[in-house]
């Protein structure tokens, strides 16, 4: 499984053969979801993978005996939740750090907001670069990712700025106690099995996101090029409908991420990929909290 952040295009766990995410479920008559054109689900004679649908993934642990799932592993040098939680902790942290840091150092008056929003912009791109960088990557560099969070956080700061004192005062926070409650309900539906994540809704929620992203670029130009807010995508009743579906992504997106950990774990991947769950979850965290910074926006503007 991919995964299903904002930049759809980056990997997920596997290496070459190794694991891909959605395991193959079986169908009435034996069949496999997923293994058409599958030398290795399917039980030809000769096939040393026939008998073992697991042999193929070097990661995955050799307990087959009674047909139960590979279970978390115990030898080092394998990634666990406490890996995935400590990257994770790493790049907010440095994420909330140098935004807090622009905040206070990139003020948004009249004599510097133009100074300041340069900045954010630069800083915006720059590490929009490197996490395009990091998606097409091969392995997971901590550099490239540590360098991501901390040019997120300059922009992130000074927009929140911007945000909390010529819109809407305490709209950062609000927005940050936002983030948090999806983050924290998504998680508990997700444990609790109240959602399910399966190819289905990976299809459905990549197919919405990319419709989501096509809506506001197309917006986005007709803003840059007719003035105004383009088609009217984000502001009024059609902002506050755009920003709610927004965040909505956002928690599916979540969701997808949890599995993809979930399945990592599961399956012993390597201990370096704990940085593409770190990256993974924190690009999620910034769009969840970005949709959450324009609806208070827009419900507190003229």
């Amino acid at each position: 499984m991919r995964s299903s952040n904002p930049v759809f295009s980056r990997r997920g766990f596997s290496r070459d053969n190794g694991y891909a995410g959605f395991n193959a479920q079986p169908q009435a008559g034996g069949a496999a979801v997923g293994t058409q054109g599958n030398p290795y689900a399917q039980p030809q004679a000769g096939n040393p993978y026939a008998q073992n649908p697991y042999a193929q993934n070097p990661y995955a642990q050799q307990d087959l005996q009674h047909g139960a799932p590979p279970q978390a592993p115990v030898t080092t040098g394998r990634m666990t939740m406490d890996d995935v939680v400590m990257r994770t902790g790493t790049t907010l942290g440095i994420l909330i750090v140098t935004a807090a840091v622009a905040w206070a150092a990139l003020p948004v008056d009249d004599a510097n907001i133009s100074r300041s929003y340069g900045i954010a912009i630069g800083a915006g791109l720059i590490g929009m670069v490197l996490a395009l960088v990091q998606s097409f990557k091969r392995k997971a560099s901590p550099a490239l990712i540590v360098s991501y969070a901390a040019l997120e956080g300059v922009f992130l700061g000074v927009v929140s700025s911007v945000v909390d004192n010529r819109i809407a005062s305490g709209a950062a926070m609000q927005a940050v106690i936002g983030t948090l409650a999806v983050f924290a309900a998504v998680l508990v539906a997700y444990k609790a099995g109240w959602i399910r994540v399966n190819r289905r809704f990976y299809g459905f929620v990549m197919a919405a996101a990319l419709g989501f992203v096509l809506l506001m670029a197309v917006n986005l130009l007709f803003a840059v090029f007719g003035g105004g807010d383009g088609l009217g995508f984000r502001s009024g009743g059609l902002g506050i409908m755009f920003g709610i579906i927004g965040v909505l992504l956002g928690a599916c997106f979540l969701a997808l991420d949890f599995k993809q950990v979930e399945d990592g774990i599961a399956y012993g991947a390597p201990k370096d990929e704990a940085w593409l769950a770190a990256f993974g979850l924190t690009m999620t965290l910034v769009w969840i909290y970005m949709e959450f910074l324009r609806l208070i926006s827009i419900l507190n503007s003229d």
